[in-house]
């Protein structure tokens, strides 16, 4: 398993030192700064042919445009949903200007980028969101930590993720980051209303939790997205 997370990291433009197993790994990111997130799992046909090309093409060009590493996690045990990537990947670029010609510019410099993702990748969701304001979190490898992404059916859930959070809280939970207002490029779409992680004592703490506010009774719900990551 870690063979195969560093693998990921590696082709998501993440260095190996960026998945090392501290016991508490910190993001920090000034106001204007863009924060990836990426769910990903990778083919196991040819990968390391697959891997050297996109390397050598996508990679400089990642790095120009000022993407920087993040530790990543890999993703252990799906909550609710249906389908499980293998890996948790978030990454960091100076701006959203930044960011986004990254995405206009790459097939201009490697014609058959996209092409070279459907080759690495049986999946790969990427949503970005623009800081607005400073603001640095850790999660806990000691901890129980959960990722939830919430699809609403009207602007009236918003008042259900408020409910939501006060319940999280109220039962020992701590939302690390909240995160809205996100952006999924075309062909890579993961865009929820809201995306939370939250951090848990342990699993029977979480499990306490969910049994007493299962997520699927509420029908204002459009999809959820439930997953642990280590």
């Amino acid at each position: 398993m870690k063979t195969l997370i560093i693998k990921i990291v590696l082709l998501c433009l993440i260095s190996i030192p960026a998945y090392t197993q501290n016991k508490v790994k910190t993001f920090s990111f000034k106001k204007g700064e863009v924060l990836d997130i990426l769910l990903l799992s990778t083919t196991k046909e040819n990968t390391k042919a697959l891997f050297d090309r996109y390397k050598e093409t996508a990679f400089p060009v990642a790095f120009k445009y000022s993407y920087q590493p993040q530790p990543g996690f890999a993703i252990k045990k799906l909550v609710l949903g249906n389908y499980l990537p293998t890996s948790f990947i978030l990454g960091k670029w100076k701006s959203k200007a930044k960011r986004e010609g990254f995405l206009q510019n790459i097939v201009k410099n490697v014609p058959d980028f996209h092409q070279q993702r459907r080759g690495l990748f049986t999946n790969f969701e990427l949503t970005y969101y623009e800081m607005p304001r400073d603001i640095s979190f850790s999660v806990a490898s000691e901890k129980y930590t959960v990722v939830t992404a919430f699809w609403g059916n009207s602007k009236k859930n918003k008042e259900l993720y408020k409910k939501w959070e006060a319940k999280t809280k109220e039962r020992g939970g701590e939302i690390v980051i909240k995160l809205e207002n996100g952006i999924s490029p075309a062909g890579y779409y993961y865009n929820a209303d809201v995306l939370y992680i939250v951090q848990w004592k342990n699993a029977k703490e979480f499990e306490s939790f969910a049994k007493k506010y299962p997520l699927p009774v509420f029908d204002k719900l459009q999809n959820v997205h439930q997953f642990v990551i280590q």
